[in-house]
């Protein structure tokens, strides 16, 4: 599900090179368009499927009320186990977003079907996609808040990982092979773009500056920022 977004898509890919019959679901799907905000296509798509790896993304209506009737369509279709992708550090930052994704956490664990979720660190394109946004207004957010941003590849073979092994009713947790401020990534960012955009100086939260986005115990991907900026 989400199965055309960043790292859904991943997900897929990965699991198509590893022989596994896999069905892209989203809205823009071609074969199997589905609409969670309302449930269309869900039955059509679920039909004889084992596995499901939930990487779509959108508004309430998508991430808590659309998980919660997936996963109702789920248990009619027999699925046996569902993945969910989330964000690391969501307990410990606040926030309206951060907020629904631990709503969305909450429906999988009550949802009936065998779980597994994966929390993952930011996505390095999320990054870049932050700073350039930035850059086109000739300002670079400099923040001294730490992040440990990962290659979504990685993730998605997480996922693929994931999907294959039995649900361990758990939650565990992906992220990127280091641990570096903001400031340190968006300065590497302008380096290897050549922006001339003004670094900020920015105001982070108490839990961002402590690292509550971060977890260096966690499964690690091995791609830094600077070499997928250089890839």
């Amino acid at each position: 599900m989400g199965g055309t977004g960043t790292v859904g898509a991943e997900a897929a890919r990965e699991l198509t090179d590893r022989g596994h019959g896999v069905r892209v679901l989203s809205r823009h799907a071609e074969a199997y368009p589905v609409d969670l905000s309302t449930g269309e296509g869900l039955a059509r798509a679920l039909d004889g499927v084992d596995v499901v790896v939930d990487a779509a993304n959108g508004s309430k209506k998508v991430l808590l009320e659309g998980t919660e009737r997936l996963l109702r369509a789920e248990l009619d279709a027999g699925v046996k186990h569902h993945v969910g992708v989330s964000i690391v550090g969501i307990d410990r930052v606040g926030g309206p977003y951060y907020k629904l994704k631990l709503a969305q956490e909450a429906a999988i664990r009550g949802g009936g079907v065998p779980w597994t979720i994966v929390r993952a660190t930011q996505f390095h394109p999320f990054l870049a996609q932050a700073f350039t946004k930035s850059a086109k207004l000739g300002i670079l957010p400099s923040v001294s808040a730490p992040l440990q941003p990962v290659d979504p590849r990685e993730v998605g073979r997480a996922l693929a990982d994931t999907a294959e092994a039995e649900p361990s009713l758990e939650i565990t947790q992906f992220a990127g092979p280091e641990v570096v401020s903001a400031r340190e990534l968006a300065r590497r960012w302008r380096a290897a773009t050549g922006s001339h955009a003004v670094p900020v100086r920015l105001p982070a939260t108490r839990a961002l500056r402590a690292g509550a986005l971060t977890n260096p115990g966690a499964w690690k991907g091995s791609v830094t920022f600077d070499a997928w900026l250089a890839s």
